[in-house]
């Protein structure tokens, strides 16, 4: 499909609810900065380059009311640690999301990742006869048990909105199937986008990574990401270097312990947050991205590392295209893993063959103008709905 959409002045406006964007957005550090906040201000950005009318809300975080970047206009909510405990949930995060829909006055709001806030843009929606577009971002948003959501109130919440939102898109046939089955759902598989390796940068074989290139790590120090496992990888490699790029949550025991335990395993390097239009460089001189995770969705590192030419070695496998595809290797266990890290340095020959298996695979599914042209069909499918 080819998509004039500069010259449709039918498009609907879009909203995109995505609390903590603002950062990602406007190229700022607000502290968090995730997948779901990259992907929504890439997607925003997109649209409003092809013509659409788009909006985002987001916490306050200090900017004007309605400030536009890049085209896409900001309502800001209250701040994010506003309020008072036992209120704050209703005023005035509920009120100030209430009041931002309104000023954004679109014809469909999307809104990424379960949580209770699914549900009140969807009560929201419904209320004010607007369209809802809800997109999954984990494995976990697909579990009927809904083991991450630590409260009923969040799970009252995220099962209403799932069940009222005109459209659910999914990342992968697995999740799709957990939808359908656990709570009769049908949703829309699309592939996510990703801007990938910088276009400005041509890509040769001769910037492949070599024989002697780290293995990069990128990722929240959570208990999902089980950073303990790298840590164990690395002791059981010393001759091979591991960056790691992101930090640990101050108030949080756990990523706390595991970044002062990794100070003192030599061959780990910390290099913290970084500016993403950095990033590449880390891919570029990487020579495998390795993936702890319990559990995910389809993690944008996939696809940035894959842009670049950067197969996986990873415990995580969506829709076992990893093993299909050739795009690097799986795992189950820490044991695994190093025999894997390994074999990616010392095999040359199925190193390469990975990498551009896994450079072609991101061509064919995951640019940002095919992958786009997807959701701009269930924008416009979802606009006609009466």
């Amino acid at each position: 499909m080819s998509i004039t959409l500069s010259e449709n002045h039918n498009n609907p406006s879009i909203c995109f609810v995505s609390h903590f964007a603002y950062g990602e957005l406007a190229s700022v550090d607000t502290g968090h900065i995730g997948g779901v906040e990259r992907q929504t201000s890439m997607m925003a950005k997109w649209l409003a380059r092809h013509g659409y009318k788009v909006s985002m809300l987001t916490w306050d975080e200090g900017q004007a009311d309605g400030v536009e970047i890049d085209g896409v206009k900001v309502f800001k909510m209250c701040r994010r640690d506003a309020g008072i405990n036992g209120l704050r949930f209703f005023w005035p995060k509920w009120t100030s999301l209430n009041a931002a829909m309104k000023r954004a006055d679109a014809d469909i709001y999307y809104q990424n990742c379960g949580g209770y806030e699914t549900g009140q843009v969807a009560l929201w929606c419904r209320i004010n006869k607007r369209k809802f577009v809800y997109s999954v971002a984990n494995d976990m948003d697909c579990d009927i048990r809904l083991p991450v959501m630590n409260t009923l109130r969040d799970r009252i919440f995220y099962r209403y909105g799932l069940k009222h939102a005109d459209s659910v898109i999914v990342q992968t046939q697995h999740q799709q199937k957990m939808l359908n089955d656990g709570f009769g759902i049908q949703s829309i598989v699309i592939p996510m986008p990703c801007e990938g390796v910088d276009s400005n940068k041509k890509f040769v074989k001769e910037s492949l990574p070599q024989k002697n290139s780290s293995v990069l790590w990128v990722g929240r120090i959570s208990e999902q990401k089980r950073f303990e496992w790298l840590i164990d990888i690395a002791k059981k490699c010393p001759d091979i270097t591991f960056d790691v790029l992101g930090l640990a949550n101050s108030e949080s025991e756990y990523s706390n312990a595991l970044i002062k335990h990794s100070s003192n395993v030599p061959n780990i390097k910390i290099h913290g947050r970084i500016p993403h239009e950095d990033i590449f460089k880390y891919y570029c001189g990487s020579r495998v991205l390795c993936c702890t995770s319990s559990y995910e969705g389809f993690p944008n590192t996939f696809l940035e590392a894959w842009s670049c030419g950067i197969p996986v070695v990873s415990t995580f496998d969506p829709d076992g295209i990893i093993s299909k595809y050739n795009l690097g290797w799986t795992a189950s266990s820490v044991d695994e893993m190093v025999n894997a890290v390994k074999e990616s340095m010392r095999n040359q020959d199925k190193w390469q063959a990975a990498s551009m298996s896994a450079r072609e695979y991101f061509l064919k599914k995951h640019t940002l103008d095919s992958s786009m042209e997807q959701f701009v069909r269930i924008f416009q499918d979802v606009h006609k709905q009466v």
